[in-house]
């Protein structure tokens, strides 16, 4: 097997909001430009469309730059390896490929942040985010009784979803307690288009200063316990979508070497990072919702292709959607119980069926994974690492080549191994 090669001036990883954008503002200027996406379809996780959801028309709209002369587009394409500071190695189900490019934007947005609680690996128990993804690819919940839990505005999204598809919503638990709810509303008539989609979202099923307790059910969920203010409820259901709000996927960013604050890619004004050939945008750089994310690709596009004039007056418009992602993490920020929800016996890893004890005793996460393998199952620690991180304050470890599950005859292209330990292959980050 010998790979192909490309060359490109603009290398754009992701195609939902951030990266459509930054693809839009940068094909006025460029020559040459290649989006790439482990997804089947564009739009990201926020405009995901499964077969039953075609996209809107302000969507599809977005969606005509993947059809622009100057631009390739690669859809269920995963990116193995860095070959170098200008270079990338790239696989899809058919394929390798040897990628050059000139300038590199990230936009590889964000994954939800799962936390462990008893009964969470029951079958009906998903992500908030994650019960969105399977209703738009056809889950029926037509009739069946779904409590959403966690924190963020993602929960009223879909909880939103759920009754569109024909499910009973008894419940929206968000974490935050009341007063800060009310802060955050106050100031949303700042964003008008914030306060019209937050009411047209709202449900008599909203409760806050609530969790999820415990998740109960033999071979599958049954019931949901929570902790409503002093009262411990139980409440029957067939779903519960459980997400504690969302981090900043940075996985190819630590790789690559570029310098992370806060758990997020670190940019300048310009969204350039730390090296000087790669730039940022969207939820990679911080949670901020597809407003900010859009023009934050927009920016990073026009400075690619050497937009100054048009990035200056886009800069200026980014510190008003900026201001709405501080107070959005300001306010939905999780209180101390989300943080001691586990018990000891409580499966921190799924994959390799590692118990939450056998990993707070360690000093870090490489330890951890030593001592416990936890992280070297199927999804190679993408739960149980950001887990791990927000439980218990670790610093998150550069991932090791590869970034993903690869085949062999990719990893040895041309009888040449294009980074060292193959053999670890199977080790994960």
């Amino acid at each position: 097997m010998s790979a192909q090669h490309l060359q490109c001036q603009i290398l754009i990883v992701g195609s939902g909001p951030a990266g459509l954008a930054a693809a839009q503002a940068a094909s006025h200027r460029a020559r040459s430009i290649l989006v790439v996406d482990d997804n089947p379809r564009p739009g990201g996780q926020i405009w995901r469309n499964g077969p039953e959801h075609p996209p809107s028309a302000a969507q599809a709209e977005r969606f005509k730059v993947l059809q622009h002369p100057a631009v390739r587009y690669l859809s269920a394409t995963r990116i193995v390896s860095s070959l170098g500071s200008h270079s990338l190695l790239l696989e899809d189900a058919r394929q390798a490929w040897h990628l050059t490019f000139e300038q590199l934007i990230l936009c590889c947005g964000a994954q939800e942040l799962l936390l462990p609680f008893p009964g969470w690996t029951l079958p009906g128990v998903t992500g908030a985010g994650g019960l969105q993804a399977l209703l738009k690819n056809g889950l029926p919940v037509a009739g069946k009784a779904l409590v959403v839990a966690g924190s963020g505005p993602l929960l009223l999204a879909s909880a939103a979803t759920a009754r569109r598809a024909g499910g009973r919503v008894v419940r929206v638990l968000e974490q935050a307690p009341a007063a800060s709810l009310l802060r955050f509303a106050g100031q949303l008539w700042r964003w008008p288009n914030k306060l019209a989609q937050a009411l047209s979202l709202a449900t008599p099923a909203y409760r806050c200063n609530t969790h999820v307790v415990e998740a109960l059910g033999e071979q599958r969920l049954q019931a949901v316990r929570i902790r409503q203010g002093r009262r411990t409820l139980e409440i029957p259901c067939d779903y519960l979508a459980c997400g504690f709000g969302l981090v900043p996927n940075v996985r190819l960013a630590s790789h690559l070497g570029c310098r992370l604050e806060q758990g997020a890619i670190a940019v300048d004004s310009q969204q350039r990072s730390s090296l000087p050939q790669v730039l940022a945008a969207g939820e990679c750089t911080g949670i901020g919702g597809s407003e900010l994310a859009l023009i934050e690709g927009q920016i990073a596009g026009c400075v690619a292709s050497g937009q100054a004039d048009r990035a200056a007056a886009l800069i200026r418009q980014r510190r008003h959607w900026q201001r709405f992602a501080d107070s959005l993490q300001r306010h939905f920020e999780l209180q101390p119980q989300i943080l001691q929800l586990a018990r000891a016996d409580t499966l921190l890893c799924r994959c390799e069926d590692v118990p939450y004890a056998a990993v707070a005793e360690a000093a870090d996460w490489s330890r951890a994974k030593l001592h416990s393998r936890c992280g070297m199952g199927a999804c190679q620690g993408r739960v149980c690492a950001s887990a791990a991180q927000r439980l218990f304050g670790w610093a998150p470890t550069p991932p090791r080549a590869p970034l993903v599950p690869a085949r062999v005859a990719t990893l040895l292209l041309d009888g040449q191994p294009p980074f060292p330990g193959v053999g670890d292959a199977h080790t994960g980050p």
